[in-house]
Formats: C-alpha cells, structure tokens, sequence
C-alpha cells in the first residue's frame, strides 16, 4: 500500500508530461479526456490510500533511516494528508469536467495547456499534503505557485490578468524565499530535513533560543501567504477577480487550505515538541491572525459587488476561522476545522461554478449590472443561495458541523463565527436576492473613492468578457452538474456521522508529536494509541446548541440580505478605511507582508 503514495504525485506529474509533449498534435477533446483520467486515477489512488486505517510511510527509493537518522525523501499518508490529497485530486476532477469545452477554442497546438497546468497544480498540492520532508514541502509549494501564476494569467494577452498574476506570484514568491530562509536555519541546527527528524533532533536539545524562534517565524511566513492570513492576503482578492473562473474553484476551494495545513503540519511536527515553539505562543499567533483576517474578510466581502472579489474576501474571512480552530491545539479545534474545511471547498467551489455561469450567459459579474437579469436561470439562483447558507453555516451543511464542533471550545468563539459567518452568507444571499429575484432597487454607481490621489481598485465586474468567447445560451450540463455535485458534497459531510468519527480520529492521531516521528523514524505501525482513543470518544457531532447557533448565523444572515436590497444595510462608504489599504500596488503589497512578518515576530516572542 506504501507504494500508492508515490503515484498519486506522479500519475498527474505523467499526465501533464504528456499533455506537454504530445498536445500540439492532440484535439482539443483528447487533451480533455487525458486530463480527466489522470485526475480521475489520482483521485482514485488518494481514496483507496485513505480507506487504510493507518499511517502509510513511503520511504522513497528505499531510503529507509538508520538508528532513527533518515537519510531518503520520505511521503507520509496519515488519514488528514490523505483526505486534504483527495480533496485536490477531486476539486481538480470537478475544475476539468466544469471547463469541459468551457473556454474558447484555443490556438492550433495548445489545447493540452490549459489542462496540463492543472495536472501539474494537483500534483503539487498532493505532493504538499503528503511529504514528510520540508524541503521538499518547499519544493512542492513553489510548483503550486509557479502553476497558480500561470493560470491566473491565462490570458496573458489581457493587461488584468498580467497584473493579477504578478501580484500573485510576487507576494507568493516573497513567502516562498521567507520558508527557505527558515528551512536553512533549521538544517543548520539540525543536519536534518525531514519534518519528524527535524522534531526528534530538537526535543534532543530543548533550549528554545532566537534561532528557533526566527525558523519559526519564517517557515510560518510562507505558509500563511499561501492560506491568505491577514495582512498576507492581498495577493488573493486580485488574482480572483482575474483569475478563469475553472480556476478559482480550486484556488479558494482547496489551495489557501493547504497552507492552513501546512501551518499545522510544521507546528504539530517540528515545533510542537519540548525543544520548539511553546504551545502558548502558537496559539496566541494563530488565534490572534486568525480573529483579524475572519473580521477584516468578512468586512471586505460585505462592501464586494465584484462577486469574484466578494467570494474571494470570504475565502479570506473563513481562513481565519480555520486559524482559530487550528490554533486551539485540540482534537476538537482540529477536526472541526477539517469539517468546515470540507463542507466551505464544495459550498465556495460551487458558488464560482455558479459565477462562473452568469458570466458566461449574461457577460457580467457586477452585483448592480446584473440586477434583475437572472430570472430565467434562477434554478442557478437556488444553488447560488444554498450555496450562500452553507457559508451562513446552516445545519446540515458540512460548514455549520465544522462550525459548531469548533465553537465548543471557548465561550467567545460562538459570537466570532456566528458574525463571520452571516456577513460572508448574507452577502451572498444579497447577490442572489438582488442578480436572480431583481429584488430592490438596482444600486447606483459611485465614485471611486481615493487615497493620497491615487484610485481605489476598481470593484465593479462589468468589464467582464464571456471566457466561452461569446455568451451561451444555455449553460451546459457539464457546469451545472458541477454546481450541483459540490453542494451536494458539502451537504454529505454534515450528515455522515462515520465521516466526524473518523476525523476526529485522525486529528487526535495528527496532533501526536512523538507518535508521528515514532511511526515515520521508527518504523511503527501507523496510527497508534490516539486514534483508538478517539474513535473510543465517539467523535464530534451535531448537538442542539450547535445546530441552534448554526440556525441563528443562517438567519442573521438572510436578515442582513434582505436589509441590503431595500437600502437599509449599506453596502459601500462605512469601510472606506479599509478598503483604501488593497491599493493593488505590488510594493505595497510587500511592505505590507515585510510588517507582516515583523507581527508574527511580536506575537511569538511575546
């Protein structure tokens, strides 16, 4: 079974090669269909390496260590890497079938282009979920981000795009060189670069000194740019109001995860032992990151009529969320965070598959523009608005389980995620009130505001071109049914009780600092003592203050839609502040993740 992990990374990698080499040759429907079965075969791997009930460690080329010294580049599949792997390889499944003859008809000699750029970010990201050796998590988070900028700026012969892109790939790249200046100091100290060797070498030595705390900061660095913490998220608003929208389903869906992944990965594994960062310390960054970027992305989607940017800043306001409960360092913190993790990948997908269909049926995604103008597909305004509920957290939905499974662990975090949850809900609720059902009055234009002379980012989405090449009269079926399936998923994670049962297993097993390099150096069987415990607790699953709570954001989220529509919620003016602080300036941008990395200092250290 260790064998499966190598091909879950390769199988894509293989695809891609292919597509590369033979697709000036290959029709457009043969690239497609290459691209779908790699996908399709990798998904297929991930699940079946996941129905395991333990760890699996792929020593790769036989490099197994000695006297717990590694020596090889090791691939470890405990149950939350896996499930984070099959989660890309099906969003990747789900962004090919959805741009299933989606786009225009591509140059002579470049149809496999597109989808072999997405092979190439699922391997990527499986290859992140999966390695146990951080260089080679560097490795595989700059092939992430080398393919993110290169499907961002799809359309490189539009000035947007190129813009979007360099935006992306700036910042993201200014996180990449911050992680290997990490990487660096930690092999200083260690010799080593396996993430469980790393672990074991400074519990040897527990003297906590600046060089640890400096690794810290800026393998954290990376890792938070990529999850779109605040004040490193500039990049992400940008790139998806730019970004095809095939795209955008598997950058909010399931790439900013992976960086929350990362963060808990890195900690649980390397600093999370005597000889690391102390537990009070990373709480106290998580925690205090993750408050600000749920309240300042659910602000900044509320005043959204761009609905690309309005989804992407509630990408933004759920990250946080998912800090938080990463940051209670509990069983109960993390499997509740998988679960929201779960349920917000098919709810937020679905919502851009959605997007994605009025743009290419009505040449627009601005709020204003499209007032009225969906009443003849409001079958797709009945998606959008579940869609929108589930982000409200509303029971069943797999986001209202994860909700209330992380707000059980302190008195104030009911009141957090109950307002993040209905400002990121009720705006999209307000869009489908005012797009599908013409409800109120169509909103007026206004003037961008200003600062220091210089114009706000436009937030508008009426300069919008079709990506089908010209408008379709239908949607085809392939999109719809996208939409459709994604929510359903979204659906089945809140009402599958063996689904919380196993994942709060797996995150009691996660959280286990010496178990993890006990079975990776020591050859143990995988799973351990944790897991049996956990599935002896019963899990986490729904209670009445729970779903009640879930019912309450749901609500206050359709009562601040309906209040927007007929002028009594302001959308625009009283954020004006903060709005003015995403300049779309690339410097400022990077003095802004440069302070950044000053915060996560303090916060540490304090």
């Amino acid at each position: 079974m260790d064998r499966l992990l190598p091909l879950i990374v390769a199988v894509p990698l293989l695809g891609a090669a292919v597509l590369v080499g033979a697709g000036r040759r290959m029709p457009r429907l043969a690239a497609e269909t290459v691209a779908c079965a790699c996908a399709a075969a990798s998904t297929a791997l991930a699940c079946a390496a996941l129905a395991r009930a333990t760890t699996v460690v792929s020593w790769v080329g036989g490099w197994r260590p000695r006297h717990g010294v590694s020596g090889g580049i090791v691939l470890v599949g405990d149950r939350i890497g896996l499930g984070l792997a099959a989660l890309a390889s099906v969003l990747v499944l789900a962004v090919l079938a959805y741009s299933w003859r989606y786009f225009e008809e591509p140059p002579r000699g470049h149809s496999g282009a597109f989808p072999a750029l997405v092979l190439l970010f699922q391997a990527g990201m499986c290859g992140f979920a999966l390695t146990g050796d951080l260089f080679d998590a560097f490795v595989f988070f700059e092939l992430m981000g080398v393919c993110g900028y290169a499907l961002t700026g799809y359309h490189v012969e539009e000035a947007r795009p190129v813009q979007g892109a360099l935006a992306f790939g700036f910042v993201n790249s200014l996180g990449g060189y911050a992680t290997l200046m990490g990487i660096a100091l930690l092999y200083a100290r260690t010799g080593e670069l396996g993430m469980a060797a790393i672990g074991r070498q400074l519990d040897a030595a527990p003297e906590r000194d600046a060089l640890v705390a400096a690794a810290f900061v800026l393998v954290m660095t990376g890792l938070l740019v990529k999850a779109a913490a605040v004040p490193f998220h500039f990049w992400l608003p940008d790139a998806h109001a730019i970004a095809p929208t095939p795209v955008c389903l598997v950058l909010s869906g399931v790439m900013v995860e992976t960086g929350v992944y990362g963060v808990a990965r890195v900690h649980t594994t390397v600093f999370g032992g005597p000889g690391g960062i102390p537990a009070a310390g990373t709480r106290r960054v998580l925690v205090v990151l993750g408050v600000v970027s749920a309240v300042t992305g659910a602000v900044m989607c509320w005043q959204q009529r761009h609905i690309k940017r309005l989804l992407a800043f509630s990408t933004v306001g759920h990250t946080g969320l998912f800090l938080v409960g990463v940051g209670l360092l509990t069983d109960e913190g993390l499997s509740g965070t998988c679960l929201y993790v779960l349920g917000h990948a098919g709810a937020k997908a679905a919502l851009f598959a959605c997007t994605g269909i009025l743009l290419a049926r009505l040449g627009s995604v601005d709020e204003h523009e499209l007032h009225g103008r969906g009443r003849d597909i409001r079958g797709i305004g009945l998606l959008f608005a579940l869609g929108g509920l589930a982000l409200a957290g509303l029971p069943p939905f797999g986001t209202g389980l994860g909700k209330a499974v992380v707000e059980e662990g302190s008195a104030w975090l009911p009141a957090l995620f109950g307002l993040v949850s209905a400002l990121t809900g009720g705006a999209a609720l307000r869009v489908a009130a005012r797009v599908f059902l013409g409800t109120g009055e169509r909103g007026r234009e206004e003037e961008p505001e200003t600062a220091g002379g210089e114009e706000e980012p436009e937030t508008a989405g009426g300069e919008e071109e079709p990506e089908t090449g010209r408008r379709i009269r239908l949607a085809p079926p392939p999109m719809v049914s996208v939409a459709v399936a994604l929510l359903a998923g979204a659906l089945a994670v809140g009402t599958v009780p063996a689904l919380a049962e196993a994942t709060y297993a797996a995150s009691s097993a996660f959280l286990d600092h010496a178990g993890y390099a006990a079975t990776v150096l020591g050859g143990r069987a995988g799973g351990g003592q944790p897991g049996h415990a956990a599935a002896a607790h019963g899990g986490a699953w729904w209670t009445w203050t729970g779903a009640a709570l879930g019912l309450l954001s749901a609500a206050l989220a359709v009562v601040l839609a309906a209040a927007a529509v007929v002028g009594l919620v302001p959308s625009r003016g009283w954020s004006a502040p903060l709005r003015r602080l995403h300049s779309g300036h690339i410097g400022d941008y990077v003095a802004w993740t440069t302070a950044g990395i000053g915060l996560l200092s303090l916060l540490t250290l304090w």
